[in-house]
C-alpha cells in the first residue's frame, strides 16, 4: 500500500473566503462540487486543502483524506484491525471510492483511491 497524498479538509462555510485565502497562499481551485472545494499548489499538485461544509454523501465530515494506490486493501486492514469504520466502503459518482476510518483521537479520516 502506498499513500499518495495527505491533505486536511477545513469544515467551513465561508468557501468563497477561503478560495481568496488559499489563493493569497499560491493555492488554485481544482475541484469545486459546491459542498467541497479543493485547492493545490500548482507546482507541487499533491500539496493540496480542501474547504467542506459538510459531506453530502457521508454521514459524517472528516478531518482529512489520505488517497491510496489500493483502497480495497486498506479497508481490509482497517476493518480487521478493529479500527471503527465510520463510512463503508463505497464508489462516489464524482469518481473516487473511499470509506471514513475514525483515528485513536476520535479524527475522521476519509481514505480514498480515483478510480
Amino acid at each position: 500500500m502506498a499513500v499518495r497524498r495527505v491533505m486536511p479538509i477545513i469544515q467551513s462555510e465561508a468557501a468563497q473566503e477561503s478560495r481568496e485565502f488559499y489563493g493569497l497562499l499560491g493555492f488554485e481551485e481544482v475541484m469545486d462540487l459546491g459542498w467541497i472545494m479543493t485547492l493545490a499548489s500548482p507546482s507541487t499538485p499533491a500539496a493540496q486543502v480542501s474547504v467542506m461544509t459538510s459531506d453530502k454523501t457521508a454521514p459524517v465530515t472528516p478531518d482529512m483524506s489520505v488517497e491510496v494506490d489500493d483502497v480495497d486493501a486498506v479497508y481490509a486492514v482497517m476493518r480487521d484491525s478493529g479500527a471503527e469504520i465510520v463510512h463503508p466502503l463505497r464508489d462516489e459518482e464524482w469518481g473516487v471510492r473511499r470509506f471514513f476510518v475514525r483515528d485513536p483521537s476520535g479524527r475522521v479520516v476519509n481514505v480514498l483511491s480515483h478510480r
